[in-house]
């Protein structure tokens, strides 16, 4: 069987196409141990999916679960439909991450996941990706770090919504986005946000006419400046005090062990 696929942050099997190593997240995708022929057994499994538009999904809470997918640009959210029928926010995407990890040990996808904007993915058939990471033990080490980091972020999800209160929560999340954004290369200072008010508000447990406060009160005291989704945080080190973040690496979780 040819093998020419990729990996979680390019795609494809033709030629002509983007490949994990022209692809400018594979730093963040791909284990950095992985030599060219390791890379392109990688590419030969991968699949690039057609882009989807804002609101389309990519999978549906209950369907078969066959594939894991690495963002390639864009964002999407994850959410549960509630027993009474409304929507519950659990995550949101951004490029380089992987979705679909909670879904390995169930035959079925246990969230949805919706792009928030137009949104090009990477598709990993999850058996190919098995057997190919019984053969590169980097590879099967760079998804038990990427399931390791989403037990983590749950855990610190679980902590917001039971301990901090509305400023902090939204503090949290900006200084989060902010490191990821960074890490991604871009500024961690001025980024757009993808998702609503209403849907940071479903997310973190807080009205939107909450969130639209705290948004207003931090712009007074000159914390961010805010227009319309764009945000630039003018005060970092306030904004991780308020998110009670100083103690804390932002990339990691782990608390700093003062020198």
């Amino acid at each position: 069987m040819n093998s020419r696929i990729q990996k979680k942050g390019s795609c494809l099997n033709l030629s002509k196409e983007p490949r994990c190593m022209t692809c400018s997240l594979s730093s963040l995708c791909l284990p950095l141990s992985l030599n060219l022929e390791d890379i392109d057994q990688l590419d030969s499994i991968i699949k690039r999916r057609q882009p989807l538009k804002k609101g389309e999904h990519l999978f549906r809470q209950g369907d078969s679960f066959d594939s894991v997918y690495a963002v390639r640009s864009g964002s999407l959210k994850n959410y549960i439909m509630t027993n009474d029928g409304e929507e519950q926010i659990t995550n949101f995407h951004l490029p380089s991450e992987l979705i679909g990890l909670d879904a390995i040990d169930c035959a079925s996808y246990p969230v949805s996941a919706k792009a928030l904007e137009t949104t090009t993915v990477c598709e990993i058939p999850f058996f190919r990706l098995q057997e190919l990471s019984n053969e590169l033990p980097d590879l099967r080490r760079q998804i038990f770090s990427c399931m390791s980091k989403e037990l983590r972020d749950d855990k610190q999800m679980m902590l917001l919504l039971s301990k901090k209160n509305a400023e902090e929560r939204v503090a949290t999340l900006l200084t989060n986005l902010s490191a990821r954004f960074r890490r991604r290369g871009y500024s961690q200072y001025t980024f757009r946000l993808p998702m609503s008010r209403n849907e940071i508000g479903n997310y973190l447990g807080l009205a939107v006419e909450t969130v639209s406060r705290v948004f207003t009160r931090f712009q007074s005291k000159q914390i961010i400046a805010v227009n319309g989704k764009e945000i630039h945080i003018t005060n970092r080190q306030e904004l991780l005090e308020v998110a009670d973040l100083n103690d804390y690496d932002i990339e990691t979780g782990k608390k700093l062990v003062a020198s």
